[in-house]
């Protein structure tokens, strides 16, 4: 089974911010503790004693709010260069790729960002097992796993509507369950999936690229042709 870890970066009601921004990360199950082990690895090195009590959290890491006001800029932000490096380009293949829905709010009248960008993701993600499945012959399934927020019902009911009412392409067709919701203190994977999120948000609200530029070839392709990565401006 492939888990798409999904988190979001940007906030939809904050006229102040052009873009709203949702992130996946594709991993293999079997793939999970390995991935798991090196983001412990960075949390380790902020509490050795404690890494679980430390949450990798990309918007709070680089600005040093919570609990990382404690540590050194430069310690936060290589931080988050090894995250990107070590827990998504070092295990990049068919185990582990990415996937992202970029959205300008202003480009999109009458549409909610959150519905459309997870469309995307939903059905851009229900392709890849697809053609996991017509290409290696390989029947995988997939399961969407969210960090707990006030969408939650909303999510749900969308990915409900999708595998039996369809979306704009279709119908889902290869997801073993609705969509799960964990608390992301509890979760590494979801954790990678807010700063995979933030460094996309980086680069298009910011035009910083730094982070985007370490994942920019981690995005679900094929042929050349990168399917995971869809920008709506």
């Amino acid at each position: 089974m492939h888990l798409l870890y999904i988190d979001e970066s940007g906030s939809v009601a904050d006229p102040n911010q052009q873009y709203f921004v949702l992130a996946g990360v594709s991993i293999f199950e079997t793939k999970t503790h390995w991935v798991e082990q090196t983001l412990n690895t960075v949390a380790e090195s902020f509490n050795a004693q404690d890494p679980w009590s430390v949450e990798l959290h990309g918007s709070p890491m680089r600005s040093g709010r919570e609990d990382w006001k404690a540590h050194a800029l430069q310690d936060r932000l290589s931080a988050l260069d090894k995250v990107l490096q070590d827990a998504v380009v070092a295990h990049h293949g068919r185990s582990l790729r990415l996937f992202g829905a970029v959205v300008k709010k202003s480009a999109l009248v009458g549409v909610d960002p959150v519905e459309h960008a997870f469309e995307q993701l939903v059905s851009r993600f229900d392709l890849f097992l697809k053609r996991v499945y017509q290409k290696y012959d390989d029947p995988q399934r997939g399961l969407m796993i969210l960090d707990k927020s006030s969408t939650e019902m909303r999510i749900q009911n969308l990915a409900r509507e999708f595998k039996y009412s369809g979306h704009t392409w279709g119908q889902t067709k290869n997801y073993a369950e609705v969509p799960v919701f964990l608390d992301s203190k509890a979760s590494r994977l979801i954790q990678l999936a807010d700063i995979v999120a933030y460094a996309i948000f980086r680069n298009f609200e910011h035009n910083d690229p730094r982070w985007f530029d370490i994942i920019k070839q981690c995005f679900d392709a094929e042929g050349g042709v990168t399917h995971g990565l869809y920008i709506k401006e």
